[in-house]
Protein backbone atom coordinates (compact mmCIF):
# COMPACT_ATOMS: atom_id res chain seq x y z
CA UNK A 1 0.00 0.00 0.00
CA UNK A 2 1.10 3.48 -0.73
CA UNK A 3 3.29 5.07 1.91
CA UNK A 4 2.54 8.46 3.39
CA UNK A 5 6.21 9.25 3.07
CA UNK A 6 5.69 10.42 -0.52
CA UNK A 7 7.00 13.95 -0.36
CA UNK A 8 5.09 17.01 -1.38
CA UNK A 9 8.09 18.00 -3.49
CA UNK A 10 7.54 15.16 -5.97
CA UNK A 11 3.90 16.20 -6.40
CA UNK A 12 4.79 19.82 -7.00
CA UNK A 13 7.41 18.98 -9.60
CA UNK A 14 4.72 17.22 -11.62
CA UNK A 15 2.63 20.37 -11.86
CA UNK A 16 2.52 23.12 -14.44
CA UNK A 17 5.32 25.50 -13.56
CA UNK A 18 3.19 28.52 -14.43
CA UNK A 19 0.84 27.65 -11.58
CA UNK A 20 3.33 27.01 -8.80
CA UNK A 21 5.93 29.50 -7.71
CA UNK A 22 9.50 28.49 -7.04
CA UNK A 23 9.17 29.75 -3.48
CA UNK A 24 6.81 26.87 -2.64
CA UNK A 25 9.21 24.31 -4.07
CA UNK A 26 11.91 25.70 -1.84
CA UNK A 27 9.95 25.26 1.37
CA UNK A 28 10.88 22.50 3.80
CA UNK A 29 9.11 19.25 3.06
CA UNK A 30 7.26 19.22 6.39
CA UNK A 31 5.79 22.65 5.68
CA UNK A 32 4.84 21.72 2.12
CA UNK A 33 3.17 18.56 3.38
CA UNK A 34 1.21 20.51 5.99
CA UNK A 35 -0.03 22.96 3.33
CA UNK A 36 -1.10 20.12 1.05
CA UNK A 37 -2.92 18.27 3.83
CA UNK A 38 -4.72 21.44 4.91
CA UNK A 39 -5.80 22.12 1.34
CA UNK A 40 -6.98 18.54 0.87
CA UNK A 41 -9.09 18.84 4.01
CA UNK A 42 -10.58 22.12 2.79
CA UNK A 43 -11.48 20.88 -0.70
CA UNK A 44 -12.83 17.57 0.66
CA UNK A 45 -15.05 19.36 3.18
CA UNK A 46 -16.30 22.26 1.05
CA UNK A 47 -15.68 21.43 -2.61
CA UNK A 48 -13.91 23.88 -4.90
CA UNK A 49 -16.34 26.79 -5.07
CA UNK A 50 -16.88 27.00 -1.32
CA UNK A 51 -13.28 26.29 -0.35
CA UNK A 52 -11.76 29.26 1.44
CA UNK A 53 -8.16 30.40 1.24
CA UNK A 54 -8.90 32.39 4.43
CA UNK A 55 -9.77 29.23 6.36
CA UNK A 56 -6.62 27.57 5.10
CA UNK A 57 -4.30 30.36 6.20
CA UNK A 58 -5.98 30.44 9.61
CA UNK A 59 -5.36 26.73 10.10
CA UNK A 60 -1.81 27.05 8.83
CA UNK A 61 -1.14 30.24 10.80
CA UNK A 62 0.55 31.88 7.84
CA UNK A 63 -0.04 35.12 5.96
CA UNK A 64 -2.75 34.94 3.30
CA UNK A 65 -0.37 36.43 0.78
CA UNK A 66 1.88 33.42 1.17
CA UNK A 67 -0.64 31.06 -0.46
CA UNK A 68 -0.98 33.38 -3.42
CA UNK A 69 2.80 33.55 -3.71
CA UNK A 70 2.94 29.76 -3.72
CA UNK A 71 0.00 28.97 -6.01
CA UNK A 72 -1.17 32.23 -7.67
CA UNK A 73 -4.83 31.36 -7.07
CA UNK A 74 -7.21 28.68 -5.77
CA UNK A 75 -7.26 26.90 -9.13
CA UNK A 76 -3.49 26.62 -9.06
CA UNK A 77 -3.63 25.13 -5.57
CA UNK A 78 -6.28 22.61 -6.65
CA UNK A 79 -4.16 21.49 -9.58
CA UNK A 80 -1.30 20.80 -7.17
CA UNK A 81 -3.66 18.68 -5.05
CA UNK A 82 -4.88 16.80 -8.11
CA UNK A 83 -1.35 15.99 -9.30
CA UNK A 84 -0.38 14.98 -5.77
CA UNK A 85 -3.32 12.57 -5.63
CA UNK A 86 -2.49 11.08 -9.03
CA UNK A 87 1.08 10.48 -7.88
CA UNK A 88 -0.23 8.59 -4.85
CA UNK A 89 -2.49 6.41 -7.01
CA UNK A 90 0.30 5.74 -9.49
CA UNK A 91 2.63 4.64 -6.71
CA UNK A 92 0.00 2.31 -5.28
CA UNK A 93 -0.81 0.64 -8.61
CA UNK A 94 2.84 0.44 -9.61
CA UNK A 95 3.43 -1.58 -6.47
CA UNK A 96 0.48 -3.87 -7.24
CA UNK A 97 1.67 -4.43 -10.80
CA UNK A 98 5.16 -5.33 -9.57
CA UNK A 99 3.97 -7.64 -6.78
CA UNK A 100 1.51 -9.51 -9.03
CA UNK A 101 3.74 -9.81 -12.11
CA UNK A 102 3.68 -13.63 -11.90
CA UNK A 103 -0.02 -13.91 -11.01
CA UNK A 104 -2.84 -14.67 -13.42
CA UNK A 105 -5.06 -11.91 -14.81
CA UNK A 106 -7.91 -12.41 -12.36
CA UNK A 107 -5.66 -12.33 -9.32
CA UNK A 108 -4.17 -9.07 -10.59
CA UNK A 109 -7.59 -7.47 -11.04
CA UNK A 110 -8.59 -8.63 -7.57
CA UNK A 111 -5.44 -7.16 -6.03
CA UNK A 112 -5.97 -3.92 -7.96
CA UNK A 113 -9.46 -3.54 -6.50
CA UNK A 114 -8.18 -4.38 -3.04
CA UNK A 115 -5.50 -1.71 -3.45
CA UNK A 116 -8.24 0.74 -4.40
CA UNK A 117 -10.14 -0.04 -1.21
CA UNK A 118 -6.93 0.34 0.77
CA UNK A 119 -6.23 3.70 -0.87
CA UNK A 120 -9.69 4.95 0.07
CA UNK A 121 -9.22 3.80 3.65
CA UNK A 122 -5.83 5.49 3.87
CA UNK A 123 -6.74 8.66 1.93
CA UNK A 124 -10.50 9.15 2.43
CA UNK A 125 -10.36 12.92 1.91
CA UNK A 126 -8.62 12.60 -1.45
CA UNK A 127 -11.25 10.13 -2.62
CA UNK A 128 -13.99 12.45 -1.32
CA UNK A 129 -12.63 15.19 -3.59
CA UNK A 130 -12.83 12.78 -6.54
CA UNK A 131 -16.47 11.99 -5.69
CA UNK A 132 -17.29 15.69 -5.44
CA UNK A 133 -15.79 16.22 -8.89
CA UNK A 134 -18.08 13.52 -10.30
CA UNK A 135 -21.36 14.18 -8.50
CA UNK A 136 -21.54 17.50 -6.74
CA UNK A 137 -19.71 20.38 -8.28
CA UNK A 138 -18.37 21.93 -11.46
CA UNK A 139 -14.68 22.04 -10.58
CA UNK A 140 -12.32 24.03 -12.80
CA UNK A 141 -10.86 21.84 -15.53
CA UNK A 142 -13.23 19.07 -14.37
CA UNK A 143 -13.47 17.43 -17.78
CA UNK A 144 -9.70 17.48 -18.24
CA UNK A 145 -9.06 16.04 -14.79
CA UNK A 146 -11.62 13.23 -15.06
CA UNK A 147 -10.47 12.38 -18.56
CA UNK A 148 -6.92 12.16 -17.27
CA UNK A 149 -8.04 9.79 -14.51
CA UNK A 150 -9.78 7.41 -16.92
CA UNK A 151 -6.93 7.53 -19.42
CA UNK A 152 -4.59 6.63 -16.58
CA UNK A 153 -6.88 3.73 -15.65
CA UNK A 154 -6.87 2.56 -19.26
CA UNK A 155 -3.09 2.74 -19.42
CA UNK A 156 -2.91 0.57 -16.31
CA UNK A 157 -5.50 -2.01 -17.39
CA UNK A 158 -4.54 -2.44 -21.05
CA UNK A 159 -1.20 -4.21 -20.41
CA UNK A 160 -2.93 -6.48 -17.90
CA UNK A 161 -5.55 -7.48 -20.47
CA UNK A 162 -2.97 -7.95 -23.22
CA UNK A 163 -0.79 -10.10 -20.98
CA UNK A 164 -3.86 -12.04 -19.89
CA UNK A 165 -4.57 -12.88 -23.53
CA UNK A 166 -0.93 -13.76 -24.23
CA UNK A 167 -0.78 -16.03 -21.16
CA UNK A 168 -4.01 -17.80 -22.06
CA UNK A 169 -5.98 -16.43 -19.09
CA UNK A 170 -8.33 -14.54 -21.41
CA UNK A 171 -10.01 -15.44 -24.68
CA UNK A 172 -7.83 -14.79 -27.72
CA UNK A 173 -10.80 -13.22 -29.56
CA UNK A 174 -11.36 -10.66 -26.82
CA UNK A 175 -11.91 -7.05 -27.90
CA UNK A 176 -9.17 -5.35 -25.86
CA UNK A 177 -10.65 -1.86 -26.05
CA UNK A 178 -14.05 -3.05 -24.86
CA UNK A 179 -12.52 -5.20 -22.13
CA UNK A 180 -10.54 -2.23 -20.79
CA UNK A 181 -13.64 0.01 -20.92
CA UNK A 182 -15.72 -2.68 -19.20
CA UNK A 183 -13.20 -3.23 -16.40
CA UNK A 184 -12.64 0.48 -15.82
CA UNK A 185 -16.39 1.07 -15.46
CA UNK A 186 -16.98 -1.90 -13.17
CA UNK A 187 -13.99 -1.25 -10.94
CA UNK A 188 -14.79 2.46 -10.62
CA UNK A 189 -18.39 1.70 -9.63
CA UNK A 190 -17.24 -0.99 -7.17
CA UNK A 191 -15.07 1.54 -5.33
CA UNK A 192 -17.78 4.21 -5.43
CA UNK A 193 -20.32 1.81 -3.92
CA UNK A 194 -17.95 1.18 -1.04
CA UNK A 195 -18.10 4.91 -0.18
CA UNK A 196 -21.52 6.12 -1.33
CA UNK A 197 -24.61 4.54 0.21
CA UNK A 198 -27.02 5.23 -2.68
CA UNK A 199 -24.65 3.55 -5.15
CA UNK A 200 -24.61 0.33 -3.13
CA UNK A 201 -28.06 -0.63 -4.45
CA UNK A 202 -28.59 -3.21 -1.70
CA UNK A 203 -25.38 -5.12 -2.37
CA UNK A 204 -23.96 -4.56 1.11
CA UNK A 205 -20.65 -3.17 -0.11
CA UNK A 206 -21.12 0.28 1.40
CA UNK A 207 -18.91 0.64 4.47
CA UNK A 208 -18.41 -3.14 4.49
CA UNK A 209 -16.00 -4.91 6.81
CA UNK A 210 -12.77 -6.32 5.45
CA UNK A 211 -14.21 -9.85 5.53
CA UNK A 212 -17.30 -8.70 3.62
CA UNK A 213 -15.12 -6.88 1.08
CA UNK A 214 -13.22 -10.10 0.41
CA UNK A 215 -16.51 -11.89 -0.28
CA UNK A 216 -17.64 -9.17 -2.67
CA UNK A 217 -14.28 -9.30 -4.44
CA UNK A 218 -14.65 -13.05 -4.90
CA UNK A 219 -18.10 -12.57 -6.43
CA UNK A 220 -16.86 -9.74 -8.66
CA UNK A 221 -13.97 -11.81 -10.02
CA UNK A 222 -16.23 -14.83 -10.52
CA UNK A 223 -18.52 -12.81 -12.79
CA UNK A 224 -15.59 -11.33 -14.72
CA UNK A 225 -14.13 -14.81 -15.17
CA UNK A 226 -17.31 -16.68 -16.11
CA UNK A 227 -19.72 -14.06 -17.39
CA UNK A 228 -23.48 -14.31 -16.81
CA UNK A 229 -24.78 -16.49 -19.65
CA UNK A 230 -26.55 -19.76 -18.86
CA UNK A 231 -25.16 -21.23 -22.11
CA UNK A 232 -21.48 -21.32 -21.22
CA UNK A 233 -21.23 -25.09 -21.48
CA UNK A 234 -23.33 -25.34 -24.65
CA UNK A 235 -20.98 -25.93 -27.59
CA UNK A 236 -23.53 -24.31 -29.93
CA UNK A 237 -23.81 -21.07 -27.93
CA UNK A 238 -22.72 -18.04 -29.93
CA UNK A 239 -22.76 -14.28 -29.64
CA UNK A 240 -24.50 -12.38 -32.44
CA UNK A 241 -23.62 -13.56 -35.93
CA UNK A 242 -19.89 -13.88 -35.42
CA UNK A 243 -19.91 -17.46 -34.20
CA UNK A 244 -17.90 -16.61 -31.10
CA UNK A 245 -18.41 -18.55 -27.86
CA UNK A 246 -20.77 -16.97 -25.35
CA UNK A 247 -18.48 -16.85 -22.34
CA UNK A 248 -16.93 -14.53 -19.82
CA UNK A 249 -13.45 -13.10 -20.26
CA UNK A 250 -11.77 -16.26 -19.05
CA UNK A 251 -10.25 -18.62 -21.61
CA UNK A 252 -11.02 -21.70 -19.50
CA UNK A 253 -14.65 -21.63 -20.66
CA UNK A 254 -13.60 -22.03 -24.27
CA UNK A 255 -11.56 -25.04 -23.26
CA UNK A 256 -14.52 -26.72 -21.57
CA UNK A 257 -16.74 -26.38 -24.61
Amino acid sequence: MVSRTLTAHSAVMACDGTMVQQIFKNLENDKKQRILETAIDEFASHGFRQASMNRMVQKLAIAKGSLFQYFVNKEGLFKVIFDYAVDLVRQSLRQVKHETATHDFFQRIRRSLLAGIGFIQQHPKIYRIYLKMIFQEDFPLRTEFLQQMHLFSSEYLRPLVEKGIADGDLRPDLNVNMAVFFLDALMDRFLQAYCVSFLDAGLGLYDASNAEIQQHLDAFIEIVRKGMSTQLTDSTATVGNEGKPAAGLGSDFNQRQ
